[in-house]
């Protein structure tokens, strides 16, 4: 007895491993070699294709498809409709599987409603990607990107509250909500322990 839940509609290819308290919803599916975390929600009309990983407490809305090559770390969250691609310059009569570029969203990233991310690029940790946005490059850890193509317009909390404004990190920030304090390191942010 499987320690996941999946809606009856889903099919879940042999081979995929699910991790406990997970649950699938109305005509997802998972592919052979996906690996899936505990705790995620992964919402109606999901596809999740053979060798893609994803963490635990992962959230996937409605109508999303993780391609091969896609890897989601710990506590990513989703939007409805989001996109990820996996070849650059994809042609239906010409073969491309050996040509798949990786794309990585690091721990805590959310990802808007309708965005895309071209593949082969990282979303750094807690980064925060706007509804709609066209991700074309890296995305340093917190940065709040928006727009086509995708800029850094501000500086997310963890606990996903804006700390600034701009595409330059701020020296120091201190989250208004939880109170958690950053620095600016290596065009990014840095949290502060302690």
């Amino acid at each position: 007895m499987p320690k996941y839940f999946a809606h009856e509609s889903s099919y879940i290819d042999e081979g995929s491993e699910i991790g406990e308290d997970t649950k699938i919803w109305h005509f997802s599916h998972v592919m052979p070699r996906a690996h899936i975390g505990r705790g995620c929600n992964i919402g109606q009309n999901v596809v999740i294709s053979s060798d893609v990983v994803i963490g635990d407490n992962v959230k996937i809305q409605n109508n999303v498809s993780i391609y091969t090559g896609v890897v989601l770390e710990d506590d990513v969250f989703c939007g409805p409709s989001m996109v990820f691609t996996n070849v650059i310059n994809p042609r239906s009569h010409v073969p491309r599987k050996d040509e798949y570029r990786p794309t990585r969203v690091k721990r805590g990233a959310s990802i808007g409603a309708n965005a895309t991310v071209v593949c082969g690029h990282t979303i750094g940790r807690f980064a925060f990607i706007g509804a709609g946005t066209v991700v074309t490059r890296e995305v340093p850890d917190y940065a709040l990107v928006v727009g086509n193509p995708g800029r850094i317009t501000g500086w997310m909390c963890e606990c996903g509250v804006k700390l600034s404004s701009g595409a330059t990190p701020p020296v120091s920030s201190q989250c208004a909500a939880c109170g958690k304090r950053y620095r600016a390191a290596n065009a990014a942010l840095s949290l502060l322990e302690g």
